[in-house]
C-alpha cells in the first residue's frame, strides 16, 4: 500500500480559511477516544468483572500495579474530558449551523449515544456503593416500557436484581462498545471529507479555502499540547477530584446513599427525568433531551442561519447553554422543593428553545 496516496487526500483537504479554534474540538475527541481505549485495556488486564472481587481489584489496581493508580485516573478523568469536548463540539454544531450536513449531524448523535452507554456502563464497574445503586435505578428505566418494560429489565439484569450477571454484561459491554465508537468515527471523518468542513459564516462556499495540512495540523497539534498539560494537572494532582466519595464503599444492597446521582455529564438529563412526575414521561422527556437536536437539520429551512448574524438567535442559544448548565447543577441537588420545580421549568424552556428557534 502507498502510504503517501492514502495520506494525500486527507492533508490536502480543502478546508475554510476562517475556521476557528471551536473546530479543533473533533481532533481532540478523537486524542481522548485513543486516551480511553489504551488506559481501558491496560485497566482490563488486571480488573475481575465478579462482584465479589471487583471493588478489591480496583484497590489492588490503585496501590499494588505499578502506575496502577495513574491509568485509572487517566481512565475515569479521561472521561469527563471526553464530555466537555463533546458538549462544546455539539453547541459549536448548533452555533455555527453544522446541522445542515445531515449525514455528518445523524452520524454524530449515534456517536454520542454510543459514548453515553459507554460512560454509563463504565461508571457500573468499580461496584462502589453510587456505581451499584445508579446501575438499579437507570435500568430500573426500562421497567416503564409498556408491556414489555418487567421482561427487559429482567433480561438486562441475568436476573431479578443488579447481580454478578449485569456485571460480566457491563463489563463485555463496555469493552466491546468503544471500538464500535471507534469505527463510527471514521464513517464520521469520512463524511466530513466528503463535504468538507462548515466555517463561522454558516454556509457552505467553496471559495476562500486553503490545504489541512499543513496550517490547521499545527493547530490541532498545539490543541492537543494544552489540553495533555491542563488534563495532566487533574490526573496527577486532583485524580479524585470527580469521583463521587459513596463510590469509595463497597456496594450494598442493603443501604441506600442518602442522595443517589449519576456522574456530573448525565445530570443535566437526569434533572430532566426527575422534573415529570410521570415515570414514562420521564424516560421519553430523557431519551428525547437527546434525540431532540436531530430535529434541526428539518425545522431549521434558513441555509445562511448560522446564529453569529442574528441578535435575537445569539440570545436563544446562550440561554440554551445556560439552561443546560443550571439543570447539570439541579441534577446533583435532593429531590425536593424547590429544585424540582425550578427543573420543570427549565426542562420546558429546554424543549421550546428547538421550537421556537426556527422561527426566528
Amino acid at each position: 500500500m502507498n502510504f503517501k496516496k492514502f495520506i494525500n487526500p486527507i492533508s490536502n483537504l480543502p478546508t475554510p480559511s476562517n475556521i476557528t479554534f471551536m473546530w479543533n474540538m473533533g481532533s481532540l475527541l478523537g486524542m481522548c477516544l485513543m486516551i480511553q481505549i489504551l488506559s481501558g485495556l491496560f485497566l482490563a488486564m488486571n480488573f475481575s468483572s465478579d462482584i465479589s472481587t471487583a471493588f478489591n481489584m480496583m484497590s489492588h489496581i490503585i496501590r499494588d500495579v505499578n502506575n496502577g493508580w495513574m491509568i485509572r485516573s487517566i481512565h475515569s478523568n479521561g472521561a469527563s474530558m471526553f464530555f466537555i469536548f463533546i458538549y462544546i463540539h455539539i453547541g459549536r454544531g448548533i452555533y455555527y449551523s453544522s446541522f445542515f450536513f445531515m449525514k455528518t449531524w445523524f452520524s454524530g448523535t449515534l456517536m454520542i449515544l454510543i459514548l453515553m452507554a459507554t460512560a454509563f456502563l463504565g461508571y457500573v464497574l468499580p461496584w462502589g456503593q453510587m456505581s451499584f445503586w445508579g446501575a438499579t435505578v437507570i435500568t430500573n428505566l426500562f421497567s416503564a416500557i409498556p408491556y414489555i418494560g418487567n421482561q427487559l429489565t429482567y433480561w438486562i439484569w441475568g436476573g431479578f436484581s443488579v447481580d454478578n450477571s449485569t456485571l460480566t454484561r457491563f463489563f463485555s459491554l463496555h469493552f466491546i462498545l468503544p471500538f464500535i465508537l471507534l469505527l463510527l468515527m471514521m464513517i464520521h471523518i469520512i463524511l466530513i471529507h466528503e463535504k468538507g468542513s462548515s466555517n463561522p459564516l454558516g454556509v457552505n462556499f467553496n471559495i476562500d479555502k486553503i490545504p489541512f495540512h499543513p496550517y490547521f495540523t499545527v493547530k490541532d497539534i498545539l490543541g492537543f499540547f494544552i489540553t495533555l498539560f491542563l488534563f495532566s494537572i487533574i490526573v496527577l494532582i486532583f485524580p479524585n477530584f470527580l469521583i463521587d466519595s459513596e463510590n469509595f464503599n463497597l456496594a450494598n444492597p442493603l443501604v441506600t446513599p442518602p442522595h443517589i446521582q449519576p456522574e456530573w455529564y448525565f445530570l443535566f438529563a437526569y434533572a430532566i427525568l426527575r422534573s415529570i412526575p410521570n415515570k414514562f414521561g420521564g424516560v421519553i422527556a430523557l431519551i428525547m433531551s437527546i434525540f431532540i437536536i436531530l430535529t434541526l437539520p428539518l425545522s431549521m429551512n434558513n441555509k445562511f442561519s448560522s446564529f453569529f448574524y442574528l441578535p435575537l438567535k445569539k440570545i436563544m442559544f446562550w440561554a440554551l447553554i445556560n439552561m443546560f448548565l443550571l439543570l447539570t447543577y439541579l441534577g446533583s441537588c435532593p429531590v425536593e422543593y424547590p429544585f424540582i420545580y425550578i427543573s420543570q421549568i427549565l426542562t420546558f424552556f429546554y424543549f421550546m428553545f428547538f421550537l421556537i428557534i426556527p422561527m426566528l
